[in-house]
């Protein structure tokens, strides 16, 4: 079971990585991926918080090894898709996870992302453009990823039924 969970979790953040760079758009200097926030929830949803965070690490990982995204892609994706995984695990509600996402994306990974681009990258932006550019990536990514887990949800079921599996 745990071998079947890493190999969807890394077909995940492969899909993650390809849709990212593929389907982006920039808002200032930061480059809004909603593809990454869908496949969160589904990820998050499907097979719980420690893959989905893992998925998240490793379509960051990828995007910034061949320069299609940048270090705020790590915040910007990790927090919102354990969060996703934790919420959906302890309430079971797609709408609740899909809020979460948007919440640990939108408001904790754009803040987080806001002090590591001033602190760390020495950047100097408005206050509120990562965080705005976050939210509208998460918010897109959502609302397209919702309908799209409710859909598989329903094809293939005993994918979802394993996020209970602690493995």
């Amino acid at each position: 079971m745990k071998l079947r969970k890493m190999s969807y979790t890394a077909s995940l953040a492969t899909l993650a990585f390809v849709g990212g760079s593929l389907f982006s758009f920039s808002i200032g200097v930061v480059k809004v991926t909603p593809v990454q926030h869908l496949l969160n929830l589904v990820t998050g949803v499907a097979l719980g918080p420690w893959y989905a965070l893992s998925q998240a690490f490793v379509a960051s990982l990828l995007r910034n090894i061949v320069g299609t995204g940048t270090l705020l892609a790590f915040s910007g994706s990790m927090i919102g898709a354990f969060l996703v995984g934790v919420v959906y695990r302890q309430r079971g509600k797609l709408m609740i996870a899909g809020v979460a996402e948007v919440f640990g994306t939108g408001l904790i990974g754009g803040i987080v992302s806001d002090m590591l681009a001033r602190g760390l990258l020495g950047m100097d932006l408005p206050f509120g453009l990562i965080l705005g550019s976050f939210l509208v990536s998460a918010i897109v990514g959502v609302s397209i990823g919702y309908p799209v887990v409710k859909v598989l949800k329903k094809r293939f079921p005993r994918l979802f039924n394993q996020q209970n599996d602690q493995g």
